[in-house]
């Protein structure tokens, strides 16, 4: 392969990578003939760091590789346009497409005549790709293509596969700013779920946690240095977006790592972020860094497209498909303006912070107290029923506060006719406020691979013995009438898209009972143990250890109400 006209020197490439396994050198051949396993295995130990001109051939075939749209641009269309668009004058004398605006355009150490290289192919793109409207993406990756393309042409033409894909599930490049915001939206749920502590800490110290996600690609693809970045593009373009979900999580892992929370006082924490991502080099190693990433354990591409398709949905519905800012949870829940029985406005906005990204979009509202409406259980259901999700919470005579927030419409229950079911989503989780705030997620958020390790024919389906709800109350009075039983969970009827349980094998029913409600009272977690249930007087309650959330008792294990609320989402 003849030299291409710009690349970073070869002593950049210091990794020894799959060379040390052989004696000769290794070809494109060696790598993409492996097995799918592994060929991600070599990619993720850093084959590609052998050469430049391995890795050169290597990203070719890759993009050759990707599935995309019959009528795709290819390098003689853009040697073609190219000719037509610039002739004898230079790109400068071009403006860049609209979908750049406000974007930052990364070099990565091109020359010169990379540069311009660069911003002919963003300008071809612009012309051939009407249909893209933002991506501030695009720029970086035309820049790290270039350092291992033969020319132009091939560089445009590889860059055109990633932007057709149309592989299913499958994501590589956004094209619009409803789908990067929607990705922002994902990876800030991706965060929440799976790093709880570093969003904790983002959470306390900055006002707009959104838009601290919403840099979550600049990380990568910009503020990363040149040896790591190139080593998210060698995965990047075998696995797709998921991937980069994975390296960007594991980026916030280690920033919790190495920053103390006394330090965030007062910073600017996306600019510290910023800081960190460039410096990391100082913190880990570029192979501690994918180490630490392929270890987290995503849902399937599948199950992250549904939660994107849902924020995309939920964008729509309030007509943010524009740039424009995005009200945050710290907004959403006025510190002026917010009052409750249960909690201060500080505590709701730490519960806001948990709650999913397409929900938090909108503030609060009240929609059941029993200090306003009675303590009645018919009164509950009639005053929630509609409102899709709520959050519970529950503030008792000892002063303890703990609650749940509940994905699916309380009208659910249903649909079982007389015999109470569960239903709800894996989005669902329960909480303690105080004595101290922590979150209970559903077992499967952080051990996903055991929602699908066992086949349908040997899933169990145990039917677990009734509870009894008052059986020992606190005032020591037991009271036969007050039985609970614990009904079978129910999968049928309509489920939100997003970690709905009938897309998992379930290693048992147990995993999956969310939330329950008949005329007896509710229930919220099951399996050895209810989370939360209360009676229908909405007096009483009990709390224990449940399989559906791994939860320890969330107060007191038999509680007597002093105040419950129930809250929705405000559509504006």
């Amino acid at each position: 392969m003849p030299p291409p006209p710009v690349w970073a020197a070869d002593s950049l490439w210091t990794g020894t990578g799959c060379q040390s396994r052989s004696s000769r050198p290794i070809s494109p051949g060696d790598i993409l003939t492996q097995p799918p396993k592994e060929l991600k295995r070599l990619l993720r130990e850093g084959c590609l760091a052998a050469s430049r001109a391995l890795r050169a051939q290597v990203y070719h075939r890759l993009c050759q590789q990707v599935a995309c749209r019959l009528v795709t641009p290819d390098a003689p269309v853009y040697r073609d346009v190219a000719s037509r668009l610039f002739g004898k004058h230079s790109a400068s004398s071009h403006p860049l497409p609209d979908f750049l605006e406000g974007c930052s355009m990364p070099t990565y150490c091109l020359s010169p005549d990379g540069v311009t290289a660069m911003k002919k192919i963003l300008i071809c793109i612009g012309n051939l790709f009407p249909d893209i409207t933002y991506s501030p993406i695009l720029p970086s990756l035309v820049a790290l293509l270039l350092h291992y393309s033969e020319d132009e042409a091939q560089c445009f033409e590889n860059i055109s596969r990633l932007i057709a894909s149309n592989a299913p599930h499958t994501s590589y490049i956004d094209q619009s700013f409803l789908a990067h915001r929607a990705s922002c939206m994902t990876f800030g749920d991706l965060a929440n779920k799976h790093c709880p502590a570093a969003h904790k800490l983002i959470a306390s110290s900055s006002e707009n946690v959104f838009e601290v996600y919403s840099e979550w690609l600049s990380w990568l693809f910009h503020d990363l240095p040149f040896d790591y970045a190139i080593r998210v593009f060698d995965v990047y373009l075998l696995e797709g977006q998921k991937v980069l979900y994975r390296i960007a999580l594991a980026l916030l892992k280690q920033y919790r790592l190495s920053v103390a929370s006394p330090e965030l006082e007062g910073a600017d924490i996306k600019a510290d972020l910023q800081a960190f991502v460039q410096n990391i080099a100082e913190h880990t190693t570029v192979d501690k860094l994918l180490e630490r990433a392929f270890g987290i354990r995503l849902f399937s591409r599948k199950e992250i497209w549904l939660l994107q398709m849902a924020n995309r949905k939920a964008l729509m519905e309030r007509g943010i498909t524009m740039v424009q800012s995005r009200q945050s949870f710290h907004l959403a829940v006025d510190m002026q303006t917010f009052s409750s029985g249960t909690v201060t406005a500080q505590e709701m906005r730490i519960i806001w912070s948990w709650i999913p990204e397409r929900f938090s979009l909108s503030p609060p509202l009240l929609l059941f107290s029993t200090s306003e409406d009675g303590c009645s259980l018919q009164r509950f259901y009639s005053c929630c029923e509609g409102y899709e999700p709520t959050v519970l919470l529950i503030k008792t005579t000892e002063g303890e506060v703990c609650g749940a927030f509940l994905s699916s419409d309380w009208s659910e229950r249903k649909k079982n006719g007389a015999t109470s079911g569960f239903f709800g989503t894996g989005e669902c989780f329960v909480f303690t406020v105080r004595p101290e705030m922590e979150r209970y997620e559903w077992v499967f958020i952080k051990k996903p691979e055991l929602a699908k390790a066992v086949p349908r024919s040997r899933q169990r389906s145990p039917s677990p013995s009734p509870m009894s709800l008052l059986s020992s109350s606190p005032d020591g009075r037991g009271t036969s009438s007050n039985h609970l039983a614990v009904p079978t969970p129910q999968r049928k009827g309509r489920l939100s898209p997003f970690l709905a349980i009938r897309h998992f094998l379930l290693p048992s029913k147990t995993a999956s009972m969310f939330m329950s409600g008949s005329r007896e009272g509710i229930i919220i977690g099951g399996g050895g143990g209810q989370a939360l249930s209360l009676d229908a007087n909405l007096l009483w309650g009990r709390t224990e250890h449940c399989e559906t959330f791994d939860n320890p008792p969330l107060c007191q294990e038999n509680f007597r109400v002093q105040l419950l609320e129930v809250w929705g989402f405000q559509n504006t």
